[in-house]
């Protein structure tokens, strides 16, 4: 299949290698990016430059880049078939959020919520990449001229500020970049926490590893992790507000049989707690083990990857560049 076809329009997604990827990250972006390729030329991206304003480890953090492009493989994402690189292999990103930097007002950035979030969270490193992460991420989808991007109600912010960005580049200097709209996905539920179901299932997740269940999770540890999964005392199967771990486990149930809620009671709505949880381990067992064994086997072939990787990466750069030569020359650059 041919990827760039002028038929479709662009989208472009991108993901931190901030943590191992969970069950919340597969059922609610992966998934949905397997199924975007159908219809769309599809642009994604590891986003290894915005995971920067946390301090890592060099080695360890590589690893991650490695893994995580490992497993959107295992999961579906074909980088023949879509684009998927690295961002830091693609330096067009970091000029273009310089210029950028240079067309958004503080006044913009200081209202962005999540500047607010994770600077309460990382008080001791409350540094300017946190403050212009908007900058980069603008940078990201318009300099591949997107038009849609499948991304959540608590992006819309981001979003906003990228199609500002491109408006007000547009009117000085003509049109140079596409105006993206949100996509709404179509398919992804919020898994909350096992532990705490009132919260999002999170890397960061405080409460220990038996609340998240990992991709690479065997099907021994799924069923640990399941059966230990907070309920309530009602025994009572229902999808409801009052219920939220109860809820939960319908929501992985539904999410990866792909089928909706109420087929989901009608198929385990009976069931005792126990059976349930049985129910969703079986599931989820079933879904990931194909997952898994992917996954091992595209990082085994270490030179099979690191050709993928570099292909993807010039494949991105030549779009990008296509963008900046465009860029320079309105900007007056030499």
């Amino acid at each position: 299949m041919v990827w760039d076809n002028n038929d479709r329009q662009r989208i472009y997604s991108g993901m931190q290698p901030s943590g191992v990827v969970h069950l919340g990250n597969y059922l609610g972006a992966l998934t949905n990016w397997v199924h975007l390729q159908d219809d769309y030329n599809c642009i994604y991206c590891i986003v290894d430059l915005h995971a920067l304003t946390v301090r890592s480890d060099g080695a360890q953090f590589r690893r991650k880049c490695r893994e995580l492009f490992a497993m959107i493989m295992a999961v579906g994402v074909d980088p023949a078939r879509s684009v998927l690189y690295v961002q830091s292999q693609v330096a067009e990103h970091s000029e273009l959020a310089w210029i950028f930097n240079c067309y958004t007002y503080m006044g913009e950035l200081g209202r962005m919520t999540q500047y607010k979030e994770k600077s309460q969270k990382h008080e001791d490193n409350i540094n300017a990449g946190l403050f212009t992460y908007p900058v980069l991420q603008a940078a990201d989808i318009l300099l591949y001229k997107t038009n849609y991007v499948p991304i959540g109600e608590d992006q819309r912010q981001h979003l906003e500020l990228s199609r500002d960005l491109a408006e007000r580049f547009n009117k000085v200097y003509g049109e140079v970049f596409a105006v993206p709209d949100i996509l709404v996905p179509k398919v992804g539920a919020r898994i909350k926490s096992l532990q705490e179901p009132e919260k999002k299932m999170s890397k960061s997740d405080t409460s220990g590893d038996g609340a998240i269940i990992y991709l690479t999770d065997s099907p021994a540890a799924i069923r640990s992790k399941i059966k230990k999964a907070v309920t309530d005392s009602d025994a009572r199967v229902a999808h409801s507000p009052d219920k939220p771990g109860v809820s939960n486990l319908l929501d992985i149930y539904a999410g990866v049989k792909r089928i909706t809620i109420e087929n989901a009671l009608s198929e385990i709505g009976q069931c005792s707690y126990g059976a349930l949880k049985e129910a969703v381990a079986d599931a989820v067992a079933a879904e990931l083990e194909p997952i898994t064994q992917r996954y091992n086997d595209i990082l085994a072939d270490k030179a099979a990857m690191e050709d993928t990787m570099h292909s993807n990466a010039a494949r991105a750069k030549t779009i990008a560049a296509a963008t900046m030569r465009q860029v320079r020359k309105k900007l007056g650059l030499l």
